[in-house]
């Protein structure tokens, strides 16, 4: 059994939507852990990266800092990601959209800037409410359109089976157990819906790729630690999130085999992200 998260309390959801809580949690309390991070064996499908937090809020911690990070270890090529992202998503066929791993709302202010019909509706999602907040005031000016909700995209009862047309989910699926995530994404989606991730992959060329990972061991620990006065253990697992990611083609099997068909996908900069895209069977085309 997995273990129940004690319930948050309402003051800590933004006020735009204060739903019940759901039972939210990502590691077994069977399992050791270390910087809040499950240590034990795992399978091909596992994620290096994923964290318990309730025991270890880590994006609570670095949620004001998150975006300047981001621009740091990436030297800014995240921005094109997102705005590329953003773009796939609005051009998709939904009125209704359940993003997952929200964050500080960037991706769902792109989306929302391509999707410019008002009866578009968004489900912005995360599993930190300290993330939720900077989305909130990021998308203050689009309020009826935005509807914020604090979700764990592992366990999602409070969506209905069947219930968006779209699911989204942008650098989530690395931090938690993504077997769970893509199931709860095909439970959620209408007949015909469309998913689409954003994630790390794997550069085809492996000189390239090992030069790559050298970088990112280098400066992600300590940018980190220095951008949070000594704090690094979120960069330390997210870091092996990334290397022990799967490649982009098996990331699409992956998703394949949850039941989604028609899955391509596109790689940005070279393969150091990729997009994939899926379609629950049935519905119109």
């Amino acid at each position: 059994m997995r273990s129940q998260r004690a319930p948050m309390p309402a003051s800590a959801v933004p006020r735009w939507r204060r739903s019940r809580p759901s039972s939210i949690s990502t590691a077994r309390p069977d399992r050791p852990t270390r910087d809040g991070m499950d240590v034990t064996s795992r399978s091909a499908t596992d994620n290096a990266a994923a964290f318990d937090a309730h025991h270890d809020d880590v994006f609570g911690r670095i949620a004001t800092r998150y975006d300047v990070l981001c621009d740091l270890f990436s030297l800014g090529i995240h921005r094109l990601w997102k705005r590329r992202v953003a773009r796939c998503i609005a051009e998709e066929s939904w009125d209704t959209l359940l993003d997952g791993a929200t964050g500080t709302g960037h991706i769902v202010q792109h989306i929302l800037a391509h999707a410019s019909t008002r009866d578009r509706r968004v489900i912005a999602s995360d599993i930190s409410p300290k993330m939720l907040a900077i989305a909130e005031r990021r998308l203050a000016s689009h309020r009826d359109r935005v509807e914020l909700r604090l979700l764990d995209a592992e366990s999602m009862p409070a969506i209905a089976d069947a219930s968006v047309d779209a699911y989204s989910i942008s650098l989530g699926l690395k931090i938690c157990d993504r077997r769970r995530a893509l199931s709860e994404a095909f439970r959620v989606l209408k007949p015909g819906g469309r998913l689409i991730v954003l994630e790390a992959s794997t550069i085809a060329w492996a000189p390239l790729h090992r030069a790559y990972l050298a970088y990112m061991s280098l400066c992600m620990p300590a940018l980190g630690w220095l951008a949070t006065g000594g704090d690094a253990s979120a960069y330390r697992y997210l870091l092996q999130g990334v290397r022990e990611f799967p490649s982009a083609e098996a990331l699409a099997r992956e998703i394949a085999g949850h039941g989604f068909t028609d899955v391509r996908f596109e790689r940005l900069s070279l393969g150091i992200v990729a997009i994939h895209v899926g379609r629950k069977p049935g519905g119109a085309r």
